[in-house]
């Protein structure tokens, strides 16, 4: 452990955990949230004995988690690639508009 890190210890699924993490107490919020949420949408909360396992909520949660992951990263490659290539476009026309003023 580092000296920045710290235990954070919380309950999902009506099991306690505890983990050390560098991250901010906001981001702990914001990412302890997020699970939160997939896990609520998926029909667990934090009441075990639901109709769905403990182990199904949770492997539903990380696929659901994982594939808005992977949407962010196309989105990103997307975005860098239509933003190099709008960058390529404004160069092209100062190097024309520099020429012909030239």
């Amino acid at each position: 452990m580092s000296e920045s890190e710290r235990l954070v210890k919380f309950t999902l699924l009506g099991q306690n955990f505890a983990f050390y993490t560098g991250a901010s107490e906001e981001e702990m919020e914001s990412i302890l949230s997020m699970v939160r949420e997939q896990i609520e949408s998926i029909g667990g909360g934090d009441k075990p004995g639901g109709t769905i396992p403990v182990s199904k909520i949770a492997v539903m949660a990380c696929l659901n988690l994982a594939s808005n992951y992977i949407k962010l990263k196309q989105e990103h490659s997307s975005y860098k690639q239509d933003t190099a290539a709008k960058l390529e476009e404004l160069s092209n026309r100062l190097d024309f508009v520099l020429v012909d003023e030239g």
